[in-house]
């Protein structure tokens, strides 16, 4: 007898699921998007490109833009003119089987790029050095590196 409602149980169950896929398929085809009129799903564009539901006005007057005028991507801008002013700071690191280092600035603290091309002088590591900045491919990088006596 255990089993006989064991099977009722389980006819049960498979009712209920039964009555529970219905009602979801009912909800579903209630709240369905299928089947809009054509005009419920168009979308306009106004003068100021946005998105919306109601048609363009065709008796409002339209502006008129010369193409000449569109500009597209970010304008070029105009190299700036560096002044070459001499800055004075301390050799933080060299190599010189390499053949660049490190300059850390007096002012700024902060470490600009030398190259051996960038050397009047022999330096090595904390001689107190003038140099001038340029920017190069990667960011700045000292020229004219001068020892100071």
């Amino acid at each position: 007898m255990a089993e006989t409602t064991g099977k009722k149980d389980k006819e049960k169950k498979r009712r209920l699921k039964r009555q529970e896929k219905e009602l979801k398929k009912e909800d579903r085809k209630a709240n369905s998007s299928k089947g809009k009129a054509l005009e419920d799903m168009m979308a306009y564009v106004d003068e100021y490109g946005r998105i919306t539901s109601t048609p363009p006005d065709p008796f409002k007057k339209k502006t008129v833009i010369n193409a000449e005028d569109i500009v597209i991507g970010v304008s070029k801008q105009e190299d700036m003119v560096q002044e070459s002013v001499e800055r004075k700071g301390v050799i933080s690191f060299f190599n010189d089987s390499k053949g660049y280092g490190f300059i850390r600035d007096d002012n700024s603290r902060e470490s600009v790029f030398v190259h051996l091309n960038g050397l009047v002088d022999r330096v090595k590591e904390n001689d107190k050095v003038t140099y001038e900045v340029e920017m190069g491919h990667k960011g700045p990088n000292a020229v004219n590196v001068k020892l100071i006596k």
